[in-house]
């Protein structure tokens, strides 16, 4: 009898024990749409509970160049402003999120639009424990054809196929300017668009830029990448709501400093806000 409870015990430390990072199960969307965009910056309303959830479950790999990194700039400067609760790391580590940084060479259309799937496939081949992929932009959509868009949908989705225990995470091209008739808006369009009616995940970083944190629109003021826009309609980008939202509100109680490449730090913040949004509906939590 005391032998069969000694097992029993035993069975259970061993079970209790040997729970590690690496032994939780990878995220699984299914085929749900998962949108993180200018709605989804509202940091508190992410469960504490999901942000663990997130660090505990996600192995990310992130690929980009320069405008890529106002994402990750944020999310650094996040942890002075916030606290630990939303450390990350490179190294698998279990008290941070796992984020491998500049984790492949490249961009979306660096060295041109295809290398980076097959940088993709040969790095999941030796780094198996990977179960979120995102790559960015770096201006390449503002000069793709619709033929180029479809190109990278159809490597995304061949990668899904191929990886079906990673999720792929889209991206829209940031903002240049060109307003809601150049091209840039149709291409980032055709991306929501099959991202909408295919069930993909989109992280939507034009979307991102075209709002305050007060969800004021100014998509259609031809704004650009720095967060300047037209104040009057006469074609000349004389305001910047970052700078102007950043001067009427308080630093290190509204917003925080941080770096932000090509633009301004309020942006970064942006990007990061809801970058932890999506690691935590990816960790599976519901976003209500």
């Amino acid at each position: 009898m005391r032998y069969s409870a000694l097992l029993l015990y035993m069975g259970a430390l061993f079970l209790i024990s040997g729970c590690s990072k690496d032994d939780e199960p990878a995220p699984q969307t299914g085929n749900e749409y998962i949108l993180a965009d200018h709605t989804s910056i509202k940091l508190a309303s992410v469960p504490s509970q999901w942000i663990s959830e997130a660090k505990q479950k996600l192995h990310i790999a992130y690929s980009h160049t320069s405008h890529g990194s106002q994402i990750t700039d944020g999310m650094s400067g996040l942890v002075t402003f916030k606290g630990v609760s939303f450390s990350w790391s490179e190294s698998n580590s279990d008290d941070a999120l796992h984020l491998d940084d500049y984790a492949i060479s490249g961009d979306l259309g660096n060295p041109d639009r295809t290398t980076w799937a097959t940088r993709t496939r040969t790095y999941l081949a030796s780094h198996p424990e990977t179960n979120v992929v995102m790559w960015a932009w770096c201006g390449q959509v503002s000069s793709a054809s619709e033929s180029d868009i479809n190109t990278y949908l159809q490597l995304m989705d061949g990668l899904e196929k191929d990886f079906p225990d990673v999720t792929f995470v889209y991206m829209t091209g940031h903002l240049d300017g060109t307003g809601l008739s150049g091209n840039l808006h149709l291409r980032n369009e055709q991306i929501r668009n099959y991202c909408r009616n295919n069930r993909k995940v989109l992280y939507d970083f034009a979307d991102i830029e075209s709002y305050n944190p007060d969800g004021v629109y100014f998509g259609n003021k031809i704004p650009n990448d720095e967060c300047a826009y037209d104040t009057n309609e006469d074609g000349v980008r004389d305001g910047n709501w970052a700078t102007e939202w950043q001067n009427s509100h308080t630093l290190g109680n509204d917003w925080y400093n941080c770096n932000s490449a090509h633009s301004q730090p309020l942006n970064a913040n942006m990007k990061a806000y809801a970058a932890w949004w999506l690691w935590a509906r990816l960790a599976g939590w519901d976003g209500k």
